[in-house]
């Protein structure tokens, strides 16, 4: 009897599991550009066209492999618009009465095709490292889910950077050594760039149509958009950045981007680059002389500790973990964050390197739209809505958690221990920014202080009651206690001024 196989856009490996299922004799693969997935929010239109390019290669390759692969364009006039819509149409045109799926990466997606009024046969993606299985049980009991304990286990698991039962070089985590403020030169050619081939061009004409006023620049496109490339671009860093990839992961400059990271979290995320075969390429870097070790373990923690751990809360905590507030903030997302002027240079050059780029390092993310954020009160949904828009390589299972628990503590901590927020200092010292910024990031106070510093020691203050106990804080709230009364109400007023002047919608 024939089936529906279903690939989806971000599935694009014939290793994934429903292919490793399906008989190419008798089943049918159904892959489809459609409206619901293009717009369920307003993408960067990078991002919208690499995936379409990849799928459209994709389907290609398993056509040349011997699959019988029915494709639909976006602009095919018979398009359903929804993927429980095209294997409604694949089925009538087949007669297969049930479908093979690999398990998407959102909630959204698994709930739609539960309900389908067609037999959908969900399989666990195989491309993780943990199942939800082994995450669920590393899980149980637990207190804490913090992710250094979890990754010493994929460590042992996968026996990456390993010497028999005890790490290399006799520590887990060599975060201590990568914390360098920016060199002044950056040697680093950054990623490789693709020139787009004819596929590519059609799908940028159509991104263009399509899509042209979402909030992203779409051309130049020079990423992978097939395996081959992609490998290439893993080889590129590999020579070229991971050596200095540790020493320099948190530094930020204003003319270089991507100082030393890899930008192939796409490719992972898309299914280009086999996650684990990331991580050997990395550790013979290491055993080859080429790569320190204090870089190689960082890199490597990103993808088997992070990125496995991230996807493990995701699916632990369930479908309402996006509209989570632990913290009760309700501000607007402000401007500056689609690209209106902001006289806050940090924030200014992340966001135009994203409206560029469909990228933005994790420090970032983290400690620059992230940091503000947060101390600003945003409403978590609208970050985390903005992070799922803004960049390449956000799919909400690696995304929010990012967003939601990592970076805006709305989960209530399940993620951090603590909130990260920082003053300008932290900013100051690991960027260039403060260089040229119209506020000053030496001024505590007043209108002329830089906003880190006085929405900092605001958030602490208005969260006193959730914070203050808390052992990783306690000194911050004695030196806010020590401050003379008439200094902390000066940061305060000078603080609401900000917020007050952000709600209105003015320069900030």
């Amino acid at each position: 009897m024939s089936r529906l196989i279903l690939v989806l856009g971000d599935q694009l490996t014939e290793d994934i599991a429903a292919l490793r299922e399906a008989d190419k004799t008798t089943d049918t693969v159904v892959m489809a550009e459609v409206d619901d997935e293009a717009s369920y929010v307003q993408h960067h239109p990078k991002k919208i066209a690499l995936i379409f390019a990849a799928m459209r290669k994709h389907a290609a390759r398993l056509r040349d492999a011997g699959w019988d692969v029915r494709y639909t364009q976006l602009d095919d006039t018979d398009n359903a618009g929804s993927i429980v819509g095209e294997l409604l149409r694949r089925a009538e045109e087949t007669g297969a009465s049930e479908v093979i799926a690999t398990e998407p990466g959102e909630w959204r997606l698994i709930e739609a095709l539960q309900n389908a009024p067609i037999k959908v046969h969900l399989r666990e993606d195989t491309r993780f490292i943990a199942s939800h299985r082994d995450f669920d049980g590393w899980a149980k009991g637990r207190k804490a889910l913090r992710m250094e304990y979890f990754y010493r286990d994929m460590r042992r698991k996968t026996g990456l950077l390993m010497e028999g039962d005890d790490p290399a070089g006799g520590k887990w985590n060599y975060d201590h050594d990568n914390r360098k403020p920016a060199p002044d030169e950056v040697p680093s050619t950054g990623p490789m760039q693709f020139t787009p081939d004819e596929t590519v061009e059609e799908v940028l004409d159509l991104v263009e149509r399509r899509f042209g006023n979402s909030f992203g620049t779409l051309r130049p496109f020079w990423f992978a958009t097939d395996q081959g490339q992609a490998r290439r671009a893993l080889s590129h860093f590999i020579k070229t950045a991971l050596p200095s990839f540790g020493d320099y992961q948190d530094a930020m400059l204003s003319d270089h981007g991507f100082l030393y990271h890899a930008m192939i979290s796409p490719y992972i995320h898309l299914g280009l680059l086999d996650p684990l075969e990331v991580c050997q390429a990395a550790e013979q870097a290491w055993r080859d002389g080429h790569a320190p070790l204090n870089a190689v373990e960082g890199f490597i923690r990103q993808i088997i500790g992070w990125r496995e751990y991230i996807r493990g809360i995701y699916f632990r905590e369930g479908p309402d973990y996006t509209k989570r507030n632990a913290l009760g903030h309700s501000r607007a997302l402000p401007p500056m964050f689609w690209g209106a002027q902001a006289d806050m240079r940090c924030i200014s050059k992340v966001v135009s390197e994203t409206q560029e780029e469909a990228y933005a390092h994790h420090i970032q993310r983290l400690m620059v739209t992230g940091n503000f954020a947060l101390l600003a009160g945003i409403d978590p949904a609208e970050v985390h809505d903005w992070y799922l828009r803004v960049y390449a390589d956000a799919y909400e299972w690696v995304e929010a958690p990012n967003v939601i628990g990592m970076s805006q503590f709305a989960d209530g901590g399940i993620i951090a221990s603590k909130p990260y927020v920082s003053s300008g200092n932290y900013i100051d010292r690991m960027s260039d920014y403060c260089k040229s910024c119209a506020y000053d990031v030496k001024d505590k106070t007043g209108d002329n202080a830089c906003p880190f510093n006085l929405l900092y020691w605001h958030f602490l203050d208005r969260h006193r009651d959730r914070f203050s106990g808390n052992p990783r804080m306690g000194q911050m709230y004695a030196i806010w206690d020590r401050m003379k009364d008439d200094k902390r109400d000066k940061i305060l007023k000078g603080a609401e001024r900000f917020l007050n002047r952000m709600a209105q919608g003015a320069k900030v």
